[in-house]
């Protein structure tokens, strides 16, 4: 596969082990191959993505927040934010106690109520490194990009499927087993992907992507070359070309060091 120039990896479940670790020796490659552009596309904030590859930040392109913001360079390529609107009517739909909670993710940091409960902070703490506990969401001072619903119990799978919305403007995305997202229905990881492609020069032959869950599909869909991960959410597997090893098997990096040494 000597034409790809680009490739793109998801990290909770793809790219990190379980225990949220990187797989050795990633950082090393990124450097060792500056002829190829390496992109982290996660739902993760964007600061807290950069934190996890303090060697190769720099060398690096950012797909955060499902694609609702594309960074390079420290900068802000791209922003698709979330009306006031469909902010309040999320809150008030889904803040609810023993249920289900909220994470609004702006540009500036997250936010998750003081009364959240611990297992959702907790879990919120793992994918935020800003992040605020506040009393109330009125009056932010942020464009906020993404609402991410906490479900209790981790029935996520089950909660999103009984979801219904004839909210046109805003798409449901289940992104793990504890986890959906809210966000305007053009943002999604393959429109982050394609803003690179067009930033870069570089097209959707030379491009390779890896992913595990339903917010992959849109990314999978972007790249000539796709891969779920053996561990992959059954659905997302219809939507790649190939299987790579689980990523408590390093899968990408098996693949990667196959096809570029």
């Amino acid at each position: 596969m000597s034409n790809i120039k680009l490739i793109a990896t998801d990290l909770d479940g793809t790219l990190l082990h379980n225990d949220k670790s990187k797989p050795q020796g990633f950082e090393d490659f990124v450097i060792n191959h500056p002829e190829l552009t390496f992109v982290i596309a996660s739902g993760r904030q964007y600061y807290n993505i950069l934190a996890q590859f303090p060697k190769a930040a720099s060398r690096m392109v950012y797909i955060a927040e499902n694609g609702g913001l594309v960074f390079k360079d420290d900068k802000c390529l791209f922003s698709n934010p979330m009306c006031d609107e469909d902010i309040r009517a999320s809150i008030d739909r889904f803040v609810e106690p023993g249920v289900s909670t909220v994470v609004l993710c702006g540009e500036k940091s997250a936010y998750m109520l003081n009364s959240a409960s611990d297992d959702a902070k907790r879990n919120a703490s793992l994918y935020y490194t800003r992040f605020d506990f506040v009393d109330s969401f009125d009056e932010l001072d942020d464009r906020i990009i993404k609402i991410a619903i906490f479900v209790e119990g981790y029935v996520a799978d089950d909660y999103y499927k009984k979801l219904v919305d004839s909210n046109d403007r805003i798409t449901y995305i289940l992104s793990g087993n504890c986890w959906i997202d809210i966000a305007n229905s053009t943002v999604n990881k393959g429109e982050g992907i394609r803003v690179i492609q067009e930033i870069l020069g570089i097209s959707r032959e030379e491009t390779m992507a890896f992913g595990d869950y339903l917010n992959d599909v849109s990314l999978l869909e972007a790249c000539e070359e796709s891969y779920a991960m053996e561990n992959a959410h059954p659905d997302l597997k219809k939507f790649c070309k190939r299987i790579a090893p689980s990523n408590e098997d390093e899968g990408v990096m098996q693949v990667l060091n196959q096809l570029f040494g």
